[in-house]
Order: C-alpha cells, then sequence, then structure tokens
C-alpha cells in the first residue's frame, strides 16, 4: 500500500519554494508525481498527454536520421522522453532553469528514463537568456542551431512564470528564435489556455506554416475533458 502523500524533496531556489511531491489517487489507483514551484503547479504526472504531444507533434513536422533537438523546460520529463522516442533522433538538449530538477531526474526521484539515455544532455539555464546571448542555446557549441526547438516553460503566451519570458512571444523574440533553427526547423509550444490568435499572427511575422493544435484529454479529478494547445511553426527553407 502506497503513502497517500509524500514530499519527496524540497528547495529554496532563487524563484521560490521548490517542491517535489508524491500522491496517491485512490479513484485512479495510481501514484501522481508533482512539481510545485510557490503556490503555482509546473507539472503533474496526471495530466501528461499535451506534453508528450508537444514532443511528438514538432518532430513528425521533421523528416530526416539524424535530427538535433533542444527542448526548454524540463519537468517531470515527459516532452523530453516523447523526443526520444523518435528513431530519427541524433542529439536532445534540454535545458532548465532550476538545477534541482535536473538532479531529481539524475537521481531516479522522477521515474523518467531521459537523464540515463547518452543521446540527451540535461543542462541548466536560463533558456530565455541564452535565447539573447549571443553564443545562442548551447553554450557549449556557439552558434550551434536546431532542427527543432520545443518549449514547455511558461503557463501560455500571455501567462509568465517571470516577467523577463515576456519578450520571446513577441516579433523579436521570435525572430532570435528563428535564428537558432536550421532552415525547414520547426518551433514548437505548449500552452495551457485556448489558441490565441494575437499570438498566432505573432508567429505568422516570423515563421511559416503556423497552426495551434487543441490536445484534449481526460481530467479524472473533475470528470471532464480538458485541453491544452500546441503551437506549430516552420523556419522558411531558404533562410
Amino acid at each position: 500500500m502506497s503513502t497517500r502523500f509524500q514530499e519527496l524533496d524540497w528547495r529554496q531556489t532563487p524563484l521560490g519554494e521548490l517542491a517535489l511531491r508524491r500522491r496517491w489517487y485512490p479513484g485512479i489507483d495510481k501514484n501522481v508525481y508533482e512539481i510545485k514551484l510557490n503556490d503555482e503547479f509546473l507539472m503533474s504526472s496526471l495530466f501528461t498527454v499535451a506534453e508528450e504531444e508537444l514532443g511528438r507533434l514538432a518532430l513528425a513536422e521533421l523528416t530526416g536520421p539524424a535530427l538535433d533537438v533542444l527542448v526548454g523546460g524540463l519537468g517531470l520529463g515527459c516532452t523530453a522522453e516523447a523526443v526520444l522516442a523518435d528513431e530519427s533522433l541524433r542529439s536532445l538538449v534540454v535545458i532548465d532553469a532550476l538545477s534541482e530538477v535536473i538532479e531529481w531526474h539524475q537521481k531516479g526521484l522522477i521515474p523518467a528514463e531521459v537523464a540515463s539515455d547518452p543521446r540527451c544532455t540535461l543542462a541548466h539555464g536560463d533558456f530565455f537568456a541564452l535565447l539573447r546571448s549571443p553564443g545562442g542555446l548551447d553554450p557549449s557549441d556557439p552558434g550551434r542551431r536546431f532542427d527543432a526547438i520545443i518549449v514547455d516553460i511558461d503557463h501560455s503566451p500571455s501567462h509568465h512564470l517571470h516577467p523577463s519570458h515576456a519578450d520571446l512571444y513577441e516579433t523579436q523574440g521570435l525572430r532570435r528564435l528563428s535564428e537558432q533553427l536550421l532552415p525547414g526547423g520547426v518551433f514548437a509550444l505548449w500552452s495551457n489556455e485556448a489558441p490565441d490568435e494575437r499570438f498566432t499572427a505573432t508567429l505568422r511575422q516570423v515563421f511559416t506554416e503556423v497552426r495551434a493544435e487543441v490536445v484534449t484529454f481526460d481530467n479524472p479529478l473533475q470528470g471532464r475533458e480538458a485541453a491544452n494547445t500546441v503551437y506549430l511553426a516552420k523556419r522558411a527553407l531558404g533562410e
């Protein structure tokens, strides 16, 4: 019989109080892992469909035998695991601002396989600050570009974990991100909210083949269907 509730770790971080919890839900007969930052739930393993679809949909836009992908935001590792499941993947870099979350994966406190996959590098850093830096998103390889950049950090393009994230969702920030992609590369973004037409229009100023995919899933706690959004956008081949 599992313990009903257990706090696996708690840390004070520059962003606030960070906690990893495991909770037993009798109604669904499973353990659920939760990451909480202050009063905000960053991630719950009860709802992972959209995060998994984020990785799957991004790579479905690409062809080629040796894809290099970057994921901004590690969390419980659901998006990274979906990327690693693609046989065409050559390398994956996952950037997270919280070194504690990376440590939880490396110690096995979170039941995911990302830390043990030789194709995957877990990097501690501020995705948004790196995007503004001259060297780009991979400090170990300045100027490196990727086939896909997948971001699951903020709640939505208009609801940010920190004010410093806001410029990514405007034209200038999206242009900086586009420059980190190879021609034909894909930018994919998770959102907890319904499609935002203003943000979609901003994406179209920078990228081609822009669309917002609504991903639905069951919410067993509320007995209803829930939905998230995945934004997909491509860098033009000729750029």
